[in-house]
């Protein structure tokens, strides 16, 4: 395991974005007998889904949430120095759409922005790969940018997910994370871990340089292997988190809350059982949200203290994990303050490329 233990970085701000389409799975899928929703309800606490438009992606709920966290800050675009994107959903093969957001919120040209290819880990090892950059660069602050839009379906032949349980199971939406230089601020302290011999327990294997063209019979999108990513999850996850809080010599008591992967709840309740965190301190947000993948940790957070005018410090142990197999946990302060509510946009970008050239900024 890798353990990283940043000083004089602070999480400042935190925004999540979705659109302002909320479907209930009785309505995802109309044809389905009510009884299987209500017991895939049960299992997974998925109630609904926010849908993206027919042109939105990934980086319309980010923009939107990075904006909103630019205004609420008062960050002129020129302070930022780092723009990390985390997605399985980008807009293009090629570029990076970290560069097109770069251009597209009017960041400087002073600045690093890439993507990063991860799904259920993309938050924390993104807080790792940003807070990491920004200690040993001159920039003073960075965006990082989580976000899946793994319910969308743009015609009948792309499915992004392919099951039917997956169909009812992930949401769409963006955020975003600031994170800036404060030499006051108490450390984020972290634990990360790879498994690739478990690389095709969630897999899309088909439609890129590998293996171009599905075989018949099969269909390109995400494939997962339910049983390996449940005994993965709830065996893996819960031992680093008590890894976690063995090495910062802390217990369930010195925590606000336990943030994880929003996988579904009854590998939440599994996970939380093991490390000794009670549900009330667990937070839930997939009954609301469905699966947001990158996005599930900040978009609970969001939904949990984005209406609180309390103003207060709260520590939160944070895990996400999933695809690669990747898992990772973060343990840092966070002020409820800088946490904003929750951000609706119907909005999309124009890019001057045949799907998109309608549609308004």
């Amino acid at each position: 395991m890798v353990i990283s233990g940043i000083n004089g970085i602070r999480i400042a701000a935190m925004a999540a974005a979705v659109s302002n389409d909320w479907t209930p799975l009785t309505e995802v899928n109309p044809d389905e007998n009510p009884a299987v929703i209500a017991k895939f309800t049960k299992k997974t606490g998925v109630k609904g889904r926010y849908n993206a438009g027919e042109k939105q992606t990934t980086s319309d709920f980010c923009y939107a949430a990075a904006k909103a966290v630019m205004e609420k800050k008062n960050v002129n675009p020129k302070e930022i120095g780092l723009l990390i994107f985390i997605t399985q959903t980008a807009d293009y093969g090629i570029p990076s759409t970290a560069c097109v957001l770069q251009n597209r919120l009017g960041i400087t040209t002073d600045c690093i922005a890439f993507d990063v290819n991860l799904g259920c880990s993309g938050f924390s090892y993104g807080i790792n790969i940003v807070s990491s950059l920004l200690k040993a660069s001159n920039a003073t602050k960075a965006l990082l940018l989580c976000g899946d839009t793994s319910a969308k379906e743009k015609n009948p032949d792309n499915r992004v997910k392919t099951s039917h349980s997956a169909s009812m199971l992930f949401g769409d939406s963006g955020t975003a994370t600031l994170l800036v230089k404060d030499e006051s601020a108490e450390a984020i302290n972290m634990i990360s871990k790879t498994d690739g011999a478990g690389f095709d327990a969630i897999i899309a294997p088909y439609g890129m340089w590998r293996n171009p063209q599905p075989p018949e019979g099969k269909a390109k999108g995400t494939t997962m292997d339910d049983i390996a990513v449940f005994n993965f999850a709830t065996s893996e996850v819960p031992d680093l988190l008590n890894q976690q809080m063995k090495l910062m010599g802390t217990t369930v008591d010195d925590y606000d809350c336990l943030v994880l992967h929003q996988a579904n709840l009854f590998i939440i309740k599994q996970i939380a059982k093991k490390s000794g965190f009670p549900m009330d301190k667990t937070l839930v947000s997939l009954d609301k949200f469905g699966n947001t993948s990158s996005s599930s940790i900040p978009i609970s957070l969001v939904n949990k203290y984005g209406e609180s005018n309390e103003g207060r410090d709260i520590r939160a142990l944070m895990c996400g994990f999933g695809v690669g197999l990747s898992w990772s946990t973060v343990d840092a302060v966070l002020n409820t303050d800088d946490i904003l509510p929750l951000i609706h946009t119907d909005e999309s970008y124009i890019d001057g490329y045949g799907f998109s050239c309608n549609i308004h900024n």
